[in-house]
């Protein structure tokens, strides 16, 4: 009997430690993302991603990333804004602007949790590349260059993962350092 409350408490004290492990929280942009909280209760919270914040606010999808999902999302930098061409990002905000925009953001989303070990198995499996089918309808290529993840777009420009597997209750966020855009 002894041996069987020593291994109950043995086995609990183990998956608690599973489940602490495995709900660790990730800093981006100065501030904690937390497992427990989605996509949009963490992006407003870091100050490296305010710009995304505000283009999925002007997109109309705060409420497509705050659903069940789930969903992983290639977030980029304000940085990353910043390399864009001088008032990009301000056109892109225009009500008149509205389906591009929602096309860009939504190329940064494919449906589904994969985090970075699922990427780099499917860069395996394809001899290299992956090939993301995004949420707006176009791809991503997901490669290695030594131990650093990348993400291509159609257009051949790419994005280094820089802060990967940043877990949310409805998906994973990868941080990047370059906007991604779909085919024009």
């Amino acid at each position: 009997m002894k041996t069987r409350k020593f291994l109950s408490i043995a086995f609990f004290g183990l998956m608690l430690g599973v489940t602490s492990y495995a709900q660790k929280s990730v800093m981006v942009g100065g501030a904690a993302m937390y497992p427990t909280k989605n996509i949009i209760e963490n992006a407003v919270n870091s100050k490296d991603h305010t710009t995304l914040v505000a283009a999925l606010k002007a997109a109309g999808l705060v409420e497509t990333l705050q659903s069940a999902g789930p969903f992983t999302v290639f977030a980029p930098t304000n940085a990353a804004f910043d390399k864009l061409p001088k008032g990009t990002v301000e056109n892109l905000l225009k009500p008149e602007n509205l389906k591009t925009l929602q096309t860009i953001l939504t190329y940064h989303v494919v449906t589904g949790r994969m985090n970075a070990t699922d990427i780099a198995n499917a860069i395996k499996e394809g001899n290299g590349k992956a090939m993301l089918k995004t949420v707006s309808g176009g791809t991503l290529i997901a490669w290695m260059q030594g131990k650093d993840l990348y993400i291509s777009d159609e257009n051949g420009n790419k994005a280094k993962v820089t802060i990967a597997n940043v877990n949310q209750s409805n998906g994973v966020i990868h941080v990047i350092d370059t906007v991604l855009l779909p085919k024009q």
